[in-house]
């Protein structure tokens, strides 16, 4: 491709913050939770190009006619790729894309067709915008999509910091996980966290029913938490993980988890994966597409702890992300942590998300 913003380009970050900034010159956008996409057109040439710069258009073959359809002959947008279900984005259903059987990919291109959501323009035709503010981006990617039909969407964007707020609230319900505010003069600089991002913040009680060796550290350093809910039935269910520790906090919890390593197996709610059992709940020692051939092997533990995790976001039955360990709790039974503790946000219309940009 000869564009002035050719691949590959790393996508500009964000860095994460408590709140939404104060004063004039930023504009907000919610955040999306999907997969960061830059898509770049040469003529008939079009690149899907993930946030780690691998190629991703044989996941989204449906998205391929809508973008040369709509978008200028040579172009580079950044955005989103997100599918949008009954109860909001759906992000387990945009997972499942990314699949080698080319069958599987149509299938799935048919059932759960995934939309393309833009936030910034980085080249049209010989003009190279990277250098220039934010604000004149957002001006001119309004005007390049000021025609724009679905599957292709302008993000929304506000200056005002009430609205940025009320929709921190209120769209989460459609599946989004906050909101990315933006300075009016920034330049686009690729690989750098200069906007900032305000997430959504819980907390929730869950049993330990397991852990990770920290990499390299077998034996000497843990490097995270497997968490456990009870459902209705009193299945316990693994959730997510707990990390982010630092280097002595590792250490400390060799000696901690020792006494319930002891016959953990024995009577072990997750003891029977890989039988007749794994299809009703998530091994967490699995390996899939997603683990890059990380060693994901785990050491099970009697369900006897209780800690209390923060967390950003539920999708179905997981934690979106990663939690963050925040203290013991010696004082709580483990089936007292059940899914019915978490708080759950109403749904949301995206179609008034969408509705609303203008």
């Amino acid at each position: 491709m000869h564009l002035p913003a050719a691949p590959t380009i790393a996508p500009m970050l964000a860095k994460r913050a408590d709140a939404l900034p104060e004063g004039a010159g930023w504009i907000f956008e919610p955040k999306w939770d999907g997969f960061r996409t830059l898509v770049f057109r040469d003529g008939d040439e079009l690149l899907l190009q993930s946030r780690d710069e691998k190629p991703m258009d044989r996941y989204f073959p449906e998205l391929r006619a809508p973008l040369l359809e709509q978008l200028p002959p040579r172009c580079a947008l950044d955005g989103e790729i997100v599918v949008a279900g009954a109860n909001g984005l759906d992000f387990e259903a945009l997972q499942q894309r990314i699949h080698p059987a080319a069958s599987r990919v149509a299938r799935l291109a048919r059932e759960t067709p995934a939309a393309i959501v833009f936030f910034d323009l980085l080249c049209e035709g010989e003009r190279d915008l990277r250098a220039r503010p934010f604000a004149e981006r957002r001006a001119a990617l309004e005007a390049l999509l000021a025609r724009a039909a679905p599957p292709l969407h302008l993000t929304p964007a506000t200056r005002e910091r009430a609205v940025a707020q009320d929709w921190f609230e209120r769209f989460e319900g459609a599946g989004l996980d906050g909101v990315v505010a933006k300075a009016e003069s920034d330049a686009y600089q690729p690989g750098k966290r200069v906007m900032l991002k305000v997430k959504h913040a819980r907390e929730c009680d869950c049993v330990v029913a397991g852990f990770r060796w920290h990499k390299g550290e077998q034996g000497r350093a843990v490097g995270s938490l497997l968490l456990g809910l009870y459902d209705d039935a009193g299945t316990l269910h693994h959730v997510g993980v707990c990390a982010s520790f630092t280097a002595a906090r590792r250490r400390e919890l060799v000696e901690e988890l020792a006494p319930h390593r002891t016959d953990a197996l024995a009577d072990h709610p997750w003891a029977a994966w890989g039988g007749a059992d794994a299809a009703a709940q998530r091994m967490p020692g699995a390996k899939s597409r997603w683990s890059g051939g990380k060693d994901l092997s785990w050491e099970a533990l009697r369900p006897e702890l209780v800690v209390e995790v923060a967390y950003d976001h539920m999708q179905g039955t997981r934690f979106r992300h990663t939690a963050h360990f925040r203290r013991w709790r010696r004082d709580k039974p483990p089936r007292a942590c059940t899914y019915a503790q978490l708080e759950v946000a109403a749904p949301h219309e995206l179609a008034a998300i969408f509705a609303g940009r203008r």
